[in-house]
C-alpha cells in the first residue's frame, strides 16, 4: 500500500522533499547569521570571500530577514499545496485513514526537517554554516531587490491600517526602572548592586568623553609595520594596540590584543580595525551608541582641530556602569582619585573630574569650561600649575604639590572657613 501510494504521487513527493530543503535552507540561514555574535562577525570580516560576503549581508539586517521570511513563506505555502493537492486525491479515492496520517506526518516532517533541525544544527556552527549559505543566499536576496519596495510599502500600510494610533513607548524614567527592580528580588545587596549600575547607566548621557577617556599622554600609538617585540613583552593597559597614521601620528586603528590567541611575530597591524571618532564635548552615551551601531569597540576622541587627545574603550564604558565608583584615575593610576588627609583636608589627582570631585565632597563649584582639577588650575591661574602655587575656586583652596613631567599632578584641597565665622 506504501509502496502503490509513493509510486502514485513520485513526483509530488519528490517536489515536497525539495521544498523542504529549501525551507531547511533559509531557516538554517536566518538562525546562523542573525546568531553571530561580534567576535564572529570580525572574524568572518577577515575571512575569505564567501565569509565576507555573509558579514556584509548583516550590514543590512532588514532586508535580509525580509527575503528569508518572503522565501521561507513562498516555499511553505507551495508545500502545504502540494499536500493538499494530494489529501485531495486520497479523499476521492476513499483512502481516509491515509489522508489523515499524511496529512500529520506532512505537517510534522516540515517542522522537524526544515525549521527545528537545521536551526539546531546552524547555532551549533554559525561561521561554517554562514559561510556555506552566503553566496546562495546573496542571490536569493538580490532576486527580491526589485520588489522589496513593494513589500516595505504594504508593511507600511498595514500597519497604519491596523494600528493607526499606533505610538511608542515613553522612555522609562529612572524610578520606573528602580520600581520594576525592586519587585524583581527581594535580596537587598543584589538590589543595591542593579540600582547602582542602573543610576550609572542613565548618567552616561551626563558625562562628556573627554571626562574619562584615556590622555593621550597616557597611551602610545604605533607606527606600521608592527611587531610583537615592540610590545616588549607586555600589553598596553587598555588591553589594545593602537596604530597611528605615519603622516599625522593620529590614531587610527586598534587591536584588541586580549582577545587574540596568539600574537603574530610580524605585521601586528594586519589585525587592526578601524577606531571610531568623537568629538571631546559628546556624551559617553553618544560613544556607546556608536560603538553598536559600527560594530567597533574603540573611540578616538578628537579636538577642534582633528587631533587626537585621547581614547575612550568598551571595556572603559563597562567600568564606568558596573563600577561602584568609577574613575579615570583608579583605571589609569590603580589609586583613589581623592584621599582624605584630614577632615577639612583632600588630596586629589590632577585628572580627577570635576563633577567627581562635587559628588565625593558633596560641594557645589562655580560654573567653569573645565571638567577636571588640572583644567580648572589652568583656568584659574591662566597659565600652567607649578608646585606650591595657591588659588581659591568654590570652597575651597587649591595647593599644587606635585607636577612631575610624565603623569597628573597632585593637588591639596583646604575647605575655606565659612564667612562670618571665627577663623
Amino acid at each position: 500500500m506504501v509502496a502503490e501510494f509513493v509510486w502514485q504521487f513520485a513526483y509530488s513527493l519528490l517536489s515536497m522533499a525539495v521544498l523542504i530543503v529549501c525551507s531547511a535552507f533559509f531557516s538554517g540561514s536566518e538562525a546562523a547569521l542573525f546568531y553571530l555574535d561580534r567576535t564572529d562577525r570580525r572574524f568572518l570580516h577577515a575571512g575569505n570571500a564567501s565569509q565576507r560576503l555573509a558579514a556584509a549581508l548583516l550590514n543590512e539586517p532588514d532586508r535580509l530577514l525580509s527575503a528569508v521570511l518572503f522565501w521561507n513563506l513562498l516555499i511553505n505555502i507551495c508545500y502545504f499545496s502540494i499536500v493538499s493537492v494530494i489529501t485531495i486525491r486520497l479523499a476521492r479515492d476513499g483512502r481516509s485513514t491515509l489522508e489523515g496520517t499524511f496529512a500529520a506526518a506532512s505537517l510534522l516532517i516540515l517542522v522537524f526537517f526544515s525549521e527545528m533541525l537545521p536551526k539546531n544544527l546552524a547555532v551549533l556552527r554559525p561561521r561554517l554554516f554562514a559561510s556555506l549559505v552566503s553566496i546562495p543566499l546573496a542571490v536569493a536576496v538580490r532576486l527580491l531587490d526589485p520588489i522589496m519596495p513593494a513589500l516595505r510599502t504594504a508593511n507600511l500600510v498595514s500597519r497604519r491600517l491596523i494600528w493607526p494610533r499606533f505610538e511608542p513607548e515613553p522612555y522609562l524614567e529612572l524610578t520606573d526602572l528602580e520600581r520594576a527592580i525592586e519587585a524583581s528580588t527581594s535580596d537587598t545587596t543584589l538590589l543595591e548592586q542593579e540600582r547602582t549600575g542602573l543610576r550609572n547607566i542613565i548618567g552616561l548621557s551626563d558625562i562628556r568623553v573627554e571626562e574619562v577617556m584615556r590622555p593621550r599622554t597616557r597611551f602610545r600609538a604605533f607606527l606600521p609595520p608592527v611587531n610583537r617585540d615592540a610590545l616588549e613583552g607586555h600589553i598596553p593597559p587598555s588591553g589594545r594596540l593602537l596604530i597611528a597614521e605615519p603622516e599625522r601620528d593620529e590614531v587610527v586603528a586598534a587591536v584588541a590584543l586580549t582577545q587574540l590567541d596568539h600574537i603574530p611575530a610580524d605585521h601586528v597591524e594586519s589585525l587592526a580595525e578601524p577606531v571610531l571618532y568623537l568629538p571631546w564635548c559628546a556624551m559617553v552615551d553618544a560613544a556607546l551608541d556608536t560603538m553598536q551601531q559600527h560594530d567597533g569597540e574603540v573611540v578616538a576622541v578628537v579636538n577642534e582641530y582633528g587631533e587626537t587627545i585621547g581614547i575612550l574603550t568598551l571595556d572603559d564604558i563597562l567600568e564606568i556602569i558596573f563600577g561602584d565608583q568609577p574613575s579615570r584615575s583608579a583605571r589609569l593610576f590603580k589609586r583613589a582619585p581623592v584621599q582624605e588627609l584630614e577632615p577639612g583636608r583632600w588630596r586629589a589627582n590632577g585628572m580627577t573630574s570635576l563633577r567627581r570631585l562635587a559628588r565625593l565632597l558633596r560641594v557645589r563649584f562655580p560654573p567653569t569650561k573645565s571638567v577636571t582639577v588640572a583644567g580648572v588650575l589652568q583656568e584659574v591661574l591662566q597659565r600652567m600649575p607649578l608646585p606650591g602655587d595657591t588659588c581659591d575656586f568654590g570652597p575651597f583652596r587649591w595647593k599644587v604639590l606635585d607636577m612631575p613631567h610624565h603623569g597628573p599632578l597632585t593637588v591639596e584641597l583646604t575647605r575655606k572657613p565659612d564667612p562670618g565665622t571665627d577663623p
